[in-house]
């Protein structure tokens, strides 16, 4: 069928409901919502800035860190704004192309994600486990290679969503129950079958994110045999304090995802429209906004850095005021 016919069946905007059966709540709800997004873009952005400007952290735990920290600020930026626009302003419109970038982008997103928590894997792996050959495997050069795989990983992964999506015709309602657009929230608006999209996303689902899982997993029993045979509790005190904010970060990212992606699909008899929708957005805004309090607080190098890089500016305004004075 020709573009043309196609744009013909689909509707000029959809309609996104919020969170159904607790309208009345949407304006008490924004306000939990908007001071974790605050904080998600302050910690996004410091670590961003901290790890960018020091070379002291051009380290590859820090440069995959950097990365899922612009890919948290990516995420919730692709969806809070909008929620909140229907949740202050009644905004309920966002148009058929809009939706799909939207979708695309949060898909993009937990994809890139997953990639980067992989590499992160990898990363104490290798630490851990090969202390004396490090340096020379996790290498600069490893670190951009493993980044554009698993950007061009996602590209390739996401993009047919757009099509398998925009072949459709819904001429049908418009209203998505939701606060975001998401791939089968769209898809079940349409007037035709929709197999194709369900196996596409149960496939990549297992394919994609199921596998980085199980090379995590694999990964940290790996480390734990490892950290096992040290004898220094010295020794296992440093590697398990190098592991923990990664393992919270792995756990913060994929239970949301996971619970998002069962009710989708066979727990929407069983599990209330409200929590899902509650869940997906808290998704969206939890693990970026803990991500770098995690770091912050766990790893003692960048916590050193945020700190010296507020004293700096706090001593230089300091002598700035004494300059003025006299």
């Amino acid at each position: 069928m020709e573009l043309s016919n196609l744009t013909s069946f689909h509707p000029e905007y959809f309609l996104l409901t919020g969170i159904p059966g607790l309208q009345n709540l949407h304006l008490l709800l924004s306000i939990p919502l908007s001071v974790m997004y605050v904080l998600d873009l302050i910690g996004n952005s410091i670590l961003i800035l901290v790890i960018g400007t020091n070379e002291t952290l051009q380290q590859p735990m820090y440069l995959f860190l950097m990365m899922l920290a612009s890919c948290d600020l990516l995420l919730s930026s692709s969806t809070v704004p909008k929620t909140l626009c229907i949740f202050w302003f009644n905004s309920h419109k966002i148009s058929f192309n809009g939706c799909l970038v939207q979708m695309y982008l949060i898909h993009f997103n937990f994809g890139t994600e997953s990639a980067i928590l992989v590499s992160m894997a990898y990363d104490r792996y290798q630490a851990i486990c090969h202390p004396l050959s490090y340096a020379t495997t996790v290498t600069g050069s490893l670190v951009r290679k493993m980044v554009v795989v698993g950007l061009l990983r996602s590209f390739v992964s996401i993009t047919p969503f757009v099509y398998l999506l925009y072949r459709l015709p819904y001429e049908g309602g418009n209203v998505i129950e939701h606060t975001y657009c998401e791939h089968m929230s769209m898809a079940r608006l349409a007037t035709a079958d929709i197999l194709v999209n369900v196996v596409y996303g149960m496939t990549l689902a297992i394919l994609a994110t199921g596998i980085d899982l199980i090379l995590i997993i694999l990964s940290y029993i790996s480390i734990i045999k490892a950290v096992a045979r040290l004898r220094s509790s010295e020794a296992h005190a440093k590697a398990f304090n190098t592991c923990v904010s990664h393992v919270c970060v792995i756990i913060l990212f994929y239970t949301p995802a996971f619970f998002s992606f069962i009710a989708h699909r066979v727990g929407h008899k069983y599990v209330p429209l409200q929590v899902h929708i509650l869940v997906a957005n808290l998704y969206v805004l939890v693990p970026p906004m803990m991500n770098p309090i995690i770091y912050g607080v766990r790893t003692r190098e960048i916590g050193h850095q945020v700190v010296s890089m507020f004293s700096r500016r706090s001593a230089r305004r300091c002598s700035e005021k004494m300059f003025l004075r006299k």
